[in-house]
């Protein structure tokens, strides 16, 4: 049973073919600037999208009646529970509109409906980025009318948890699993007996990541937005100036390693910090199921860091055993979601 897999990215359309878990196809559509300048929107660049697509799936030999389904990344939608859902009318007026945000992730479930439906076949999407299974003692924040939110990298904690419980050769749903995902930005999230019940915010809680500042002393905070920086400005610099970029100005994690090596103080100091932050998430998400954890799963691009790995272990392995399952592994978990409906292994929620 084959699946046309779809993932778009802000300079990136990622697209494969799996016949059940075998990957058969993968193809990444590269966008320069230039291409994507003329459009105002990410709701734009659809049909633009869709034709590299088809052409990209022509060119490899394929064509729209060899699949079983289409599934697209969950861009942002409203928050909802973990699963594989239908793409319905509903979430295209939701995407096209950008009523929770604009986004490219946006188009995948938008991409996977337009194709799917010249065909008559099921159009989905898996675990988006606002999966939303807190408890209602995790959504207090501490201060009345703002609630803590779920926003972190669902698509690969549900799989790498999944994966995880396979190992270990128990139920997702009978563990208690701590999963750290390093890669732009970092969550860390306790996942209990199948749920998600609290996660540090990927935009703005817990550890600094590459690029992101993560929990920011509030009052420096309001300083630096009464700065004379306009609210986009400052958004824009928290979101993508800030973390690991604002100390050694490079995001890529393998240089800051090499320059630590090397003898830079600077780049010692902060992976060090890194290390000790995703430690300290990690042991506040264990005192969430009163420290009775099954294991510590690390996984994102950055868990291919063998120092990296090794550091938080050597603070955080006393709590429970810890795993390395490394990368994103995004299109093999939209892959496996569909495929879960398909087989009648789960059914296909409705957005």
């Amino acid at each position: 049973m084959k699946v046309l897999i779809i993932n778009p990215g802000a300079t990136s359309t990622k697209i494969a073919v799996f016949d059940e878990d075998t990957e058969l196809f993968k193809q990444s559509i590269d966008h320069d600037a230039a291409d994507l300048a003329p459009f105002s929107s990410v709701i734009d660049q659809k049909e633009y999208r869709k034709a590299l697509i088809m052409r990209a799936l022509a060119d490899a030999g394929y064509k729209m009646t060899d699949f079983a389904a289409v599934c697209g990344r969950g861009g942002l939608l409203r928050h909802i529970p973990s699963g594989t859902y239908t793409v319905t009318q509903q979430a295209v007026e939701d995407i096209t509109t950008a009523r929770y945000g604009e986004h490219a992730s946006n188009l995948g479930a938008l991409l996977a409906k337009e194709l799917g439906d010249t065909v008559g076949i099921p159009s989905y999407f898996v675990d988006p980025v606002c999966t939303d299974e807190f408890t209602d003692i995790a959504r207090v924040s501490g201060f009345a009318g703002m609630e803590r939110q779920s926003f972190f990298h669902a698509l690969n904690h549900k799989a790498m948890a999944r994966e995880a419980a396979k190992r270990i050769g128990k139920a997702y749903e009978a563990l208690n699993l701590i999963v750290v995902h390093m890669g732009g930005g970092v969550s860390v999230a306790l996942h209990e007996k199948g749920r998600v019940v609290d996660a540090y915010n990927v935009r703005d809680e817990g550890a600094f990541s590459m690029d992101r500042g993560g929990s920011l002393p509030i009052m420096q905070v309001i300083d630096l937005c009464f700065s004379g920086k306009d609210k986009k400005a400052v958004k824009k610099l928290l979101a993508s100036g800030s973390g690991v970029y604002s100390y050694c100005e490079t995001r890529d994690f393998r240089e800051v390693v090499q320059r630590m090596e090397e003898g830079d103080a600077t780049a010692a100091l902060v992976s060090n910090a890194m290390v000790y932050q995703l430690a300290k998430d990690i042991g506040a998400m264990a005192t969430v199921a009163c420290c009775e954890v099954d294991a510590i799963v690390l996984t994102g691009g950055m868990a291919n860091s063998k120092w990296l790995c090794t550091e938080i272990e050597k603070r955080v392995g006393k709590l429970a055993p810890v795993m390395v399952l490394p990368g994103e592994n995004e299109m093999q978990s939209l892959a496996l979601g569909a495929l879960r409906v398909l087989h009648g292994e789960q059914a296909a929620k409705t957005y």
